[in-house]
């Protein structure tokens, strides 16, 4: 079965790795499709975004990535794939993926949605967190892959990838933290 794991994955973090690799062990064929989001202004360009997730995932022979400008569903299908796959994070992103699961259903009755849920120790980060700490200096490499954390380093010409050690007046950030600030950002 083929199976069309969609988003901007802006950029790709250790958490879509994560749906990824347990996705790919559910499907016959994953295909991570890069969509453009025209109402989002990407750290990355769509190509590079690509070779992103081509070099994280090149240890997964299933695993297909491509880039895509429309409806998910019109992607699936051109793909003849049935399954939409999800990853869900926290209660805030259960009520949009619904949302988002029914609207394409009304679109495509042949296409499931599967949702799978985050790891735990990937349920606070986001693509927005990331870049919200790179661009202050802080390091991303603990976050995403290596080689994005090289990208990113390069983006933001700050933060070599390597643990920053922590100061007495700043504490470390801690996940719940860190998903305030995410959701505070986003």
């Amino acid at each position: 079965m083929i199976a069309v794991y969609p988003g901007s994955f802006d950029p790709i973090t250790l958490g879509h790795l994560d749906i990824i690799e347990r996705g790919s062990r559910l499907f016959g064929r994953l295909i991570v499709v890069v969509m453009r989001n025209p109402s989002k202004t990407p750290l990355f360009p769509v190509d590079q975004r690509v070779a992103q997730i081509q070099q994280a995932t090149q240890h997964l022979p299933n695993v297909e990535v491509d880039t895509f400008d429309g409806l998910t569903v019109t992607y699936a299908r051109m793909q003849g794939a049935k399954v939409l796959l999800r990853g869900l994070r926290v209660l805030s992103d259960f009520e949009k993926e619904l949302q988002m699961a029914h609207t394409n259903k009304t679109l495509a009755e042949d296409i499931e949605t599967f949702f799978l849920a985050t790891s735990s120790e990937y349920s606070f980060l986001s693509s927005s967190l990331v870049k919200e700490i790179a661009k202050f200096g802080g390091p991303v490499d603990h976050l995403v892959p290596s080689a994005v954390a090289l990208d990113i380093c390069q983006c933001y010409a700050k933060t070599p990838p390597t643990a920053l050690p922590q100061t007495a007046t700043e504490p470390a950030p801690t996940p719940a933290s860190m998903e305030r600030r995410a959701e505070s950002v986003e």
